[in-house]
């Protein structure tokens, strides 16, 4: 590795023992990555507040002081390292808790209090408490180009697909070293010849609601695994809704961390830019079979009684609050349902001031902000409904729960209301 004089200040120790130690981390991950140096970064988004299981954290740190759990789980070291202030613009994903619901949520009370000492030190420590998958949503909005160190699926999709800002797929430790150090392995999705496309997909759908965006995204990570997918023929210029279900869809049932649509993302003015003029892997179609081999692949529950909907993931923007709210006036959820709806903190504040957590919360919802779907305690023999294609692939794997119902967020509303699923592919 070819080290700047920075970073060798950094690894020698005469900046602190915090940048010495993720120094280290980040020089053992950048080599084992087959990269042979480091990038300035000044965009973190780290992933540290949830920890379902505070036993196991225990078993390691009996006191759980917060520097030597940061230490051990987030430096891995075997050092009590204080962390003096993180050098990198850095912002929390959305896994925390949601501090008045502990009951809801993996964990319970003992979980969600130590989910708000983390929010704390994060705080004491430089890092903006964001605590959203969304983070483009809170005014972390990189530029074209800018280096990131982003974690959360989606958001590294939208990141590199729809911002052109550049950040390969972070985890717990190393977003947490390039905090502190401002720096990342520069590799992947840094490079300009990693960000090609590499497998067209031509649209034969009008794409007119945010379900098919979610189909579209699942069905295509289905067949592309880690290559670059270009969408062509759209017929429409997607929004904010839309694009956000196509990122979280395509990384969740394969690795979509980067694509072009042409004329609407920033590195896909025409095809031969979006591909470089390189030869395609594939091409694909998305038509009406593969939009319904998409829906019947989401859809798995066997029982037409419905007792929970989550709604929310990636976290809900205002437009689809608001758009809720609109379908709960007046109505009642069904006693037999849990209607959880998640979004992130900016967003529910303004909420708040605009009506739409009292409309959602008098019809018997929750809004919840700063917490995760893939928290909330669960019973795994109940039924969901979501629509959220993400939520579907990782509940299971996550809660137990198996039984999931998938559709567009009017049938899921009106599931939440009539206790019953009667939702179609329309």
């Amino acid at each position: 590795m070819s080290l700047s004089p920075d970073e060798k200040e950094m690894l020698a120790g005469n900046q602190g023992l915090d940048k010495k130690r993720a120094m280290e981390l980040l020089v053992k991950y950048t080599e084992a990555l087959g990269a042979r140096k480091l990038v300035n970064t000044n965009n973190v988004t780290v992933i540290l507040g949830a920890i379902p299981d505070v036993g196991i954290i225990r078993k390691i740190v009996p006191t759980l002081d917060v520097d030597e759990i940061a230490s051990k789980f987030f430096l891995d070291s075997d050092d009590r390292v204080v962390v003096s202030r993180v050098k990198a613009f850095t912002t929390t994903n959305a896994y925390f808790y949601d501090q008045r619901y502990p009951d809801l949520q993996r964990g319970g009370k003992e979980a969600t209090e130590l989910s708000k000492q983390i929010a704390d030190y994060c705080a004491r420590i430089g890092i903006v408490h964001l605590s959203t998958c969304t983070p483009y949503q809170s005014g972390n909005i990189p530029t074209k180009g800018e280096h990131c160190a982003w974690t959360e699926s989606s958001a590294i999709a939208y990141c590199n697909a729809i911002l052109g800002a550049r950040t390969n797929i972070e985890g717990v430790q190393s977003s947490f070293a390039s905090a502190i150090t401002g720096k990342t392995p520069l590799w992947g999705m840094h490079l300009d010849e990693n960000r090609y496309g590499k497998v067209s997909v031509k649209i034969e759908l009008s794409m007119d609601n945010i379900q098919d965006w979610y189909l579209m995204g699942y069905y295509v990570g289905m067949h592309v695994g880690l290559d670059i997918p270009v969408y062509v023929n759209s017929k429409r210029t997607p929004n904010l809704n839309m694009l956000m279900a196509l990122c979280a869809a395509g990384i969740s049932s394969g690795s979509i961390v980067m694509f072009h649509i042409v004329g609407v993302t920033p590195e896909a003015p025409t095809f031969e830019i979006a591909t470089g003029n390189r030869k395609l892997v594939k091409s694909l179609n998305f038509g009406e079979r593969e939009r319904r081999v998409a829906y019947e692949k989401l859809n798995h529950a066997s029982r037409g009684d419905v007792d929970i909907v989550m709604l929310g993931c990636p976290h809900y923007s205002l437009e689809r609050l608001s758009s809720v709210s609109e379908l709960l006036k007046g109505k009642r959820i069904h006693p037999n349902v849990a209607l959880y709806i998640t979004t992130c903190r900016t967003n529910k504040y303004v909420a708040d001031g605009l009506g739409f957590t009292e409309t959602i919360t008098k019809a018997g919802g929750i809004l919840f902000e700063d917490s995760c779907g893939t928290l909330f305690d669960v019973d795994r023999s109940k039924v969901l409904a979501t629509d959220s294609a993400k939520l579907v692939h990782y509940v299971p794997g996550m809660t137990g729960l198996k039984n999931i119902w998938f559709g567009p967020t009017e049938q899921c509303i009106e599931a939440a209301i009539t206790g019953k699923w009667r939702g179609e592919l329309t």
